[in-house]
């Protein structure tokens, strides 16, 4: 995917992306393809069949990317976000990935999920969205007037100095085999990818559920979509080859003028779909005016997101208004969606982001925040779920401890309410 012109070029990558995003937003729409929704079940029921079609998702973009890779026509080192870095930011990892998955479990979904809602009708999660979107913005970008940002606030100076240097990559494959990453990606992607495909398609259920494999087949291979199409829009001048990025970070010695230069170069890096940055920069976007400037990959990724799902609740009939039930339903998605809001930024992902995108690049922080996305989520569902069966008798604390126990995480010697 070679043109001459760099708007030429742009305009493909976001047209593209936005087609990708869409068709996976009517899909997701279609199956009920939710992360949350997969923990929920799984936790409170013992339905492993949303799960399944996640982990089939993981599986189809990781396989994908590392053969990719191995072919040479993708690299993932230089992505946005920078997945692979050689620091490993595990606390932010770990922290961010906990805070999500609690905010995601009040908000009633992840990201993803909260495009999906929208399309479909749910103004609550509006709400949601811009709240998380406000929070994404400043965890990034300068207040008005000064050069503070909600994370150099609150987070940099004691959770940054916690990060560890893994050299030049944190991927597994760089970890385990060093100089000979590229055979070792592979080869571990290869046994995860395949190992994942081996357990979600050994349930004769799941093999029954349409809809489980729709949505994990389309969700794994629009990630991959989007990588490949990140990686490979180029430009060609005068026999010299750029990317998008390339090109704009030498603007000044390539281009006629500075007219519609984009405003910053690390969002036409090598990247694929994560929602919680690009409600920021939605939010930017939006507030400038629509400036083209500032119209990203990760912009065209969410409205396509929302139309897709959008266009198959019209298709299908299933558009709902729907509002809050009382107050208290509102305070918890307005808490939900601050916890995700900083925590999908500290995590450096989402469920999307980090889960299924971040994974497939086999970085390490990614399974950390994958791992404590999920463990936030179902340790929120058992606290609200024992709180709610024996109300007055179950605080927080006891909830909180029971729930630990039931997840297999502190002995059964400290549970502190029958099982139900």
């Amino acid at each position: 995917m070679t043109f001459e012109s760099f708007f030429t070029a742009q305009s493909y990558l976001l047209w593209a992306t936005f087609v990708i995003a869409l068709v996976m937003g009517a899909v997701v729409n279609k199956t009920n393809f939710c992360t949350m929704g997969a923990v929920s079940d799984a936790v409170n029921m013992s339905d492993m069949g949303r799960m399944r079609a996640w982990f089939l998702a993981i599986a189809v973009a990781m396989i994908g990317v590392v053969v990719l890779e191995y072919a040479g026509v993708l690299n993932t080192g230089d992505s946005f976000p920078p997945y692979r870095s050689g620091q490993l930011i595990w606390a932010e990892n770990i922290l961010g990935g906990l805070m999500f998955g609690v905010g995601m479990t009040l908000a009633s979904g992840c990201g993803n999920k909260t495009l999906i809602r929208i399309g479909g009708g749910n103004l609550k999660s509006i709400l949601v969205l811009l709240i998380i979107a406000v929070i994404a913005f400043y965890m990034i970008n300068p207040f008005p007037g000064s050069d503070q940002t909600l994370m150099s606030v609150l987070f940099y100076d004691w959770i940054r100095p916690l990060s560890i240097s893994l050299g030049s990559s944190q991927d597994l494959g760089a970890l385990v085999a060093g100089d000979s990453a590229p055979t070792a990606r592979l080869v571990i992607g290869l046994v995860l990818g395949l190992g994942l495909l081996f357990f979600v398609f050994r349930s004769a259920d799941f093999r029954g559920s349409f809809d489980n494999i729709l949505g994990g087949l389309v969700v794994g291979l629009a990630v991959l979509a989007a990588w490949y199409v990140s990686a490979n829009v180029s430009l060609d001048l005068d026999g010299e080859s750029y990317s998008l990025q390339g090109y704009v970070q030498q603007w000044d010695f390539l281009a006629d003028s500075a007219a519609g230069k984009p405003a910053d170069s690390r969002p036409l890096s090598t990247q694929s779909f994560t929602f919680i940055n690009p409600m920021g920069q939605t939010l930017g976007y939006a507030a400038s005016g629509f400036k083209t400037t500032l119209l990203t990959f990760g912009v065209m990724a969410l409205l396509g997101v929302i139309a897709g799902s959008l266009l198959w609740s019209l298709v299908s009939r299933s558009f709902r208004i729907e509002w809050f039930v009382n107050f208290r339903d509102f305070l918890t998605h307005v808490i939900g969606a601050v916890l995700m809001g900083f925590g999908g930024v500290l995590a450096m992902g989402c469920t999307i982001g980090q889960g299924i995108t971040g994974t497939s690049t086999l970085a390490l922080g990614s399974f950390l925040a994958l791992g404590a996305i999920i463990l936030g989520s179902a340790l929120t569902m058992k606290v609200q779920y024992y709180k709610l069966v024996y109300e007055e008798e179950a605080s927080f604390f006891k909830a909180l401890l029971t729930g630990l126990v039931d997840l297999k995480l502190l002995p059964e010697r400290l549970r502190k309410l029958e099982a139900v």
